[in-house]
């Protein structure tokens, strides 16, 4: 029988879920374990909305603010930590809550092993991306491995790269390393969908993003744009303001930007976690009945 429970809250982008997850970890007396791929990051709290220091207050957190930029850090070692920390609670409820997709996919259902990439070939590959161009590594990653080639990305240089860099650090095919097996886990996982109606959420969305500039985000992206090349930094926000630092885009246009391809990512977003049937969708605003579904399945 499994005694432990985690709860997982979800949702898209500006959709509410600090404030639900603070009042749910007030309630139950436990810490928040976040989920979101870029709040890790100390340099950009701003861009990332991550938790403001009285509402890191009001809980004690995890995986906010704890690394820099530079730092490496995966979907896997996001599992790996998590797994850890839910082990070690004392108390019988974890709180997970985020946005990230493959980290909260990660913690819930497992990764595939995929082996750590020595940061030489990772600089390796990056440079031949520039200079050769994305068909050559894919006429590369095609040719090690012939499975995953028919069925990755052609327009993806991510995921092209990463299947090229296994590829070459190990000897095997990026496709061995792919179970695609859903992990058994030692406790149980309520999972718990936040969604908000459509003009209600982009609402929320483009005033976050005013908020964002009002707060300091065009000082913060100067700070951070000689990291630019980052995968850290690959990411909405940040990209359409370093186009307006180098004079690519007005103020007004980076802004516009930032408001679209946020409301795009929720859709992204929706559309992935909505996939799951184990997710139970509230509004952010719902609260007892939200604690009254956690008391009923958590048992």
């Amino acid at each position: 029988m499994k005694d432990k429970t985690l709860i997982v809250i979800t949702g898209p982008t500006g959709v509410g879920k600090t404030e639900l997850t603070l009042r749910l970890a007030e309630h139950f007396h436990i810490p928040v374990l976040n989920a979101d791929s870029r709040q890790i990051f100390s340099e950009i709290p701003i861009g990332t909305a991550a938790p403001t220091k009285e509402e890191l207050q009001r809980a004690e957190h995890y995986f906010v603010g704890s690394l820099h930029l530079t730092d490496y850090y995966s979907a896997s070692l996001f599992e790996h930590d998590v797994l850890q920390l839910i082990d070690r609670q004392p108390s019988q409820l974890s709180l997970l809550s985020g946005g990230s997709m493959m980290y909260i996919d990660a913690v819930c259902n497992g990764i595939d092993d995929i082996p750590t990439i020595s940061q030489p070939l990772r600089d390796s590959l990056k440079k031949r991306l520039e200079t050769e161009g994305l068909p050559a590594l894919l006429a590369q990653l095609r040719e090690l491995d012939p499975e995953h080639g028919k069925i990755v990305d052609p327009n993806n240089p991510r995921r092209i790269v990463h299947a090229l860099e296994v590829c070459l650090q190990t000897g095997k095919t990026y496709s061995s390393f792919r179970s695609n097996r859903k992990k058994e886990r030692p406790f149980r996982i309520i999972k718990i969908g936040l969604n908000r109606a459509r003009q209600e959420l982009y609402d929320r969305i483009n005033q976050r993003v005013l908020q964002m500039i009002d707060k300091g985000m065009i000082e913060e992206a100067r700070q951070v744009y000689p990291y630019r090349e980052l995968n850290s930094l690959n990411t909405v926000g940040y990209k359409e303001l370093f186009n307006y630092l180098d004079g690519l885009l007005t103020l007004d246009e980076a802004i516009f930007q930032i408001q679209s391809n946020t409301r795009r990512y929720a859709r992204k977003q929706l559309t992935w976690f909505k996939r799951d049937s184990d997710v139970h969708w509230f509004h952010p605003d719902n609260i007892e009945e939200i604690l009254n579904y956690i008391a009923l399945n958590s048992l």
